[in-house]
């Protein structure tokens, strides 16, 4: 516990520096998650997609992050700095990520927790940000289905049942807030079904791997950007591979505009 809260803060610090330091016309994106976010500097990654594509495509993303491990929203809502973050305002675009199962809970815990913590997080964000968007990043069901089972509630003991669980709640997250949805978790469902082969996950059957997290990075790039692209950064991937994983991040966003709420 000791070296995740090390981690948190170190990677706050890093960051907060890195951004008062970047150039004025970079996109200023704010990670709020957890260890989804964290593993293997994942908001880096979507900087370094950008910063390796096409010159015509070329943008530059300055990532801040608020990742410690397990947390909630609620968590993140009592944050101090966090908050002092968000009313300093400039931010461009607000990631934001809840813990991995609350919201595959029962419907009316998840509506009763998770939606209202989303949407004070959201006014918070909209209140002294008017021009940022607010991107749900949806996440996915753990390997073999949920590792913290709920009594009397076995639809999420599948990984297909808590995918399903995820995905409506997060669509619901960004209908409710007039937010845009990332859907990493369609991605990583589509990943699983065409390579079974392909390792998403690490060992312990819920945080993603390096190929987890670079799907993630793009799929959230893609969103942010709305077009296909073709980036050189593959985060020490094969190059095949990391191709595959950038083309069904893009199709995936790309194909469901309406879905994810960023078309109307």
């Amino acid at each position: 516990m000791g070296k995740r809260v090390f981690l948190f803060f170190a990677i706050v610090l890093v960051n907060l520096s890195l951004s008062a330091n970047q150039k004025p016309d970079s996109l200023q994106v704010l990670f709020i998650g957890n260890s989804y976010t964290y593993y293997h500097e994942m908001y880096n990654m979507v900087r370094e997609i950008a910063a390796h594509v096409g010159q015509d495509q070329k943008i530059a993303i300055s990532p801040t992050v608020f990742a410690p491990g397990g947390c909630t929203l609620k968590r993140h809502l009592q944050n101090g700095e966090l908050v002092k973050a968000i009313e300093r305002g400039n931010w461009d675009y607000v990631i934001l990520q809840e813990q991995s199962t609350a919201p595959a809970g029962p419907t009316r815990v998840v509506a009763e927790n998770t939606y209202l913590d989303a949407a004070r997080l959201d006014s918070i964000v909209k209140r002294y940000n008017p021009d940022a968007k607010v991107i749900f990043y949806m996440t996915w069901g753990h390997k073999y289905g949920t590792l913290h089972r709920i009594k009397n509630y076995p639809i999420i003991d599948t990984y297909e049942g808590m995918q399903h669980r995820l995905a409506t709640s997060y669509l619901e997250m960004a209908y409710e807030n007039d937010a845009w949805c990332a859907p990493v978790g369609l991605a990583w469902m589509r990943v699983r079904k065409e390579r079974p082969y392909t390792t998403l996950y690490w060992p312990d059957g819920s945080h993603p791997s390096k190929a987890g997290s670079y799907l993630a990075a793009n799929v959230i790039y893609t969103t942010i950007v709305q077009c296909p692209y073709q980036s050189s950064y593959f985060a020490g991937l094969d190059a095949e591979l990391a191709e595959y994983l950038q083309q069904v991040a893009q199709q995936t966003v790309l194909d469901n505009l309406q879905l994810l709420n960023i078309a109307r």
